[in-house]
């Protein structure tokens, strides 16, 4: 679990700035930052879970 998350962030961040850019393009600015926050909040949510994981094994490791 250690490169693939940085590369699956990483990929997740260029999709979305791209769409992004699309709809700014097109004069879709709200659409486009709704997007921007779907992208924010997923990458948050994999974070989230990362960060949830390593107390768990923090707790494991000393006995908690």
């Amino acid at each position: 679990m250690g490169v693939e998350i940085i590369f699956k962030i990483a990929a997740i961040g260029i999709l979305i700035t791209v769409i992004t850019q699309i709809l700014r393009k097109s004069d879709r600015d709200d659409i486009a930052t709704l997007v921007s926050l779907v992208g924010l909040i997923i990458v948050l949510t994999l974070v989230i879970n990362m960060i949830s994981e390593l107390f768990s094994n923090v707790k494991n490791i000393f006995n908690i």
